[in-house]
């Protein structure tokens, strides 16, 4: 790790501040925080076999001015490349070697994907991080609770909804610049700015929210000299969601929501060294409709929840055609409905299970100049039995395990299964200490299997985990301390063949095992009333076939000192280490590695109540030192900026 003399002074800083312990009443968030993504159901932290990172409310209040990506980025063991690049530019998520087709995104617990896509992932530049409340990220396989896609991690987010009693609006809008390392324009390039009503009363809640976003300044690919101007590619969202939640009976709830999403951008070629990449014609937009119900029904000995949400992603292309001159058209649409029925029965006070079945429909069609794809065609259907058994002991001992069937209608069945027992010491000296084992699987998409490229005889890749640690708490459970080592292997990865002699292509499973293993620490002090310190510290190592955009150190470090009740001023830290990237050399049509070097990154952060819980400002400059660097080979990434901002609260 190469860090530099002004970085190693925080850190230094920082350092002092974790070992300084002041006698207050001043706590971290502690083991009795309430989690439910490794059940499905709310427990305490300290029942759960899993170090299960939260993003509160709290905890967003303490980000503005960041979007979900960089959010996200700072949680241990996580990161989004492309979260400090243009807006318009494809996000990459990275957990534990694993890439995106491996990390599965919940949205108020119900799985989301793109079916149109290469690798079933969901686009998350379609969120908006202010109609945000809450995000867990739980690391390691988790099949056996969500089925497909859960091998390295997932991300839970759960979107706002109508909480305070009475009726409630909120409005907001910040601007800011989005500079390169050598653009200095602070005029405002970079609008977001939206309004939200919610409301509560004993019978009916409601939430409606609308956010814009608009981005200019930026071009998506580098400007391979400083005096070379390449042409801004504008970023604009759009988004609408409402919640309308009804408690019909003591025992019976009933939730009703609805969002659309879109995004226009202008975006570039793929990045290569011919000069060819930059044009003013190429755009994009992607829209989403998506709409859900989800019942709960509480009785004596458990309760029965149904998660049923249905979404359509359209996105379409409009590209230059460098060989005709011309522009051609692309769509992509797909289609996907899940319903997730399950169950909790709680048999005594220590011992309950929850068992569940899950079916999922997805289909797709697309249109380009190479070929078409039709719906009728190009669609699969999921049905999947689960069951979880949770015991959770008076004196210290806790096991979930359980085990899902997959049952595919193109390649048949499937089994993954999970154990993790945990034990948590009744002592003076509070310590957790987990251990898990547990398998997954991701689905080959409809693009691999049914395209000009498919191959119907794919059969799933699989993943195991492995991971074991603790987590504790100190000095007046002020200090929160856990460590976590995995060791994950996947096997019958999805690959391409072609054969230069008979130009055969196609999706293949690739035989063999590929390996990652690494540690993931975090830590959390609240030296006194004033002063809380984050940081955390991740290590992968992954066998060359993975070694891709993946650094083998990464560290995140945040100090936060409330100056007063209505005053917070925060500094962060991200340092990146050195990692692989795949660069096409457009003259030799061959692919090289080649090594994006370390970096880091120094943002501030100034937040001030002005009128109590009406009127808030803030302001922000990130990337302080101005540090060069890159994220993707050939692509811009962002200098110094800075974004100030309101909230207001009726």
């Amino acid at each position: 790790m190469k860090i530099t003399v002004k970085a190693m002074a925080v850190l230094a800083l920082l350092n002092a501040c974790v070992y300084a312990q002041e006698q207050d009443s001043t706590k971290v968030n502690s083991l009795q925080e309430v989690v439910i993504s490794d059940t499905k159901f709310a427990q305490r932290k300290e029942k759960s076999g899993k170090v299960i990172e939260v993003i509160s409310a709290e905890d967003l209040a303490k980000k503005s001015g960041q979007n979900l990506a960089t959010v996200l980025s700072q949680v241990v063991g996580v990161d989004i490349n492309g979260n400090q690049s243009a807006n318009g530019k494809n996000l990459g998520y990275y957990i534990r070697g694993g890439k995106n087709r491996q990390v599965l995104i919940l949205i108020d617990g119900i799985p989301v994907t793109d079916a149109s896509g290469i690798s079933l992932e969901y686009d998350l530049r379609l969120l908006s991080v202010e109609q945000v409340e809450r995000i867990e990220v739980m690391k390691g396989a988790a099949g056996t609770l969500y089925g497909t896609g859960a091998a390295t991690g997932l991300i839970n987010i759960t979107l706002k909804k109508g909480t305070k009693k009475g009726m409630t609006g909120n409005a907001y809008v910040n601007i800011g610049s989005n500079n390169t390392i050598d653009d200095k324009k602070y005029n405002g390039q970079d609008f977001n700015q939206g309004i939200s009503i919610n409301g509560n009363n004993e019978k009916f809640s409601y939430f409606a929210g609308f956010n814009s976003t608009e981005t200019g300044n930026m071009s998506q690919i580098a400007a391979p000299s400083s005096g070379l101007n390449y042409e801004e590619d504008i970023f604009s969202r759009q988004n609408v969601l409402t919640k309308f939640g009804v408690k019909a009976t003591d025992k019976i709830t009933l939730d009703f929501f609805a969002n659309y999403d879109k995004i226009n951008n202008n975006y570039d070629a793929a990045f290569d060294n011919t000069g060819l990449n930059d044009n003013a014609v190429n755009t994009t937009t992607s829209e989403q409709f998506r709409f859900g119900f989800a019942p709960k029904y509480k009785y004596t000995k458990g309760e029965f929840n149904i998660n049923a949400a249905a979404n359509r992603i359209s996105r379409d292309y409009f590209e230059l055609n460098s060989f005709s001159n011309t522009v051609d058209y692309s769509l992509y649409e797909s289609r996907s409905a899940i319903v997730d029925a399950f169950n909790k029965y709680q048999f005594n006070d220590s011992f309950f299970m929850v068992t569940g079945l899950n079916y999922q429909f997805h289909d797709m069609l697309s249109q380009t100049p190479f070929g078409n794809l039709t719906r009728e065609n190009t669609k699969f259907s999921m049905i999947d039995p689960y069951v979880t058994l949770v015991y959770t002991s008076k004196f210290g001992l806790n096991i979930n395990a359980g085990s899902r069937l997959n049952h595919h209608s193109e390649y048949g069945n499937f089994v993954v299964y999970n154990v993790n027992p945990s034990y948590s010491f009744k002592t003076s000296f509070p310590l957790k200490v987990l251990a898990s084992f547990s398998t997954a699987y991701i689905t080959p998409s409809l693009y691999q299997l049914y395209s000009e490229f498919g191959n119907t005889s794919l059969t799933p890749e699989e993943n195991t985990t492995i991971e074991a640690g603790f987590e504790t708490e100190l000095f007046n459970k002020r200090l929160r301390l856990n460590v976590v080592g995995f060791y994950r292997d996947e096997k019958n990865s999805f690959g391409f063949y072609f054969d230069p002699t008979t130009l055969d292509a196609f999706y293949i499973n690739i035989n063999g095992k590929n390996k990652a293993k690494g540690i993931e620490t975090g830590l959390s002090v609240a030296v006194s009333n004033q002063i809380k310190f984050n940081g955390n510290y991740t290590f992968t190592q992954v066998d060359e076939a993975l070694n891709r955009l993946i650094p083998r150190h990464k560290a995140n470090a945040s100090l936060d000192f409330q100056l007063s009740i209505r005053t917070l001023f925060n500094l962060s830290y991200q340092y990146f280490d050195a990692r692989n990237d795949a660069f096409f050399d457009g003259t030799t049509f061959q692919t090289t590695t080649v090594e994006l070097g370390s970096y880091q990154l120094f943002n501030f952060l100034f937040k001030q109540e002005l009128i109590k819980n009406r009127l808030s400002f803030f302001g922000t400059v990130t990337n302080i030192l101005k540090e060069e660097f890159t994220e993707n080979v050939g692509y811009a990434t962002r200098g110094r900026n800075f974004r100030v901002g309101l909230n207001i609260t009726l």
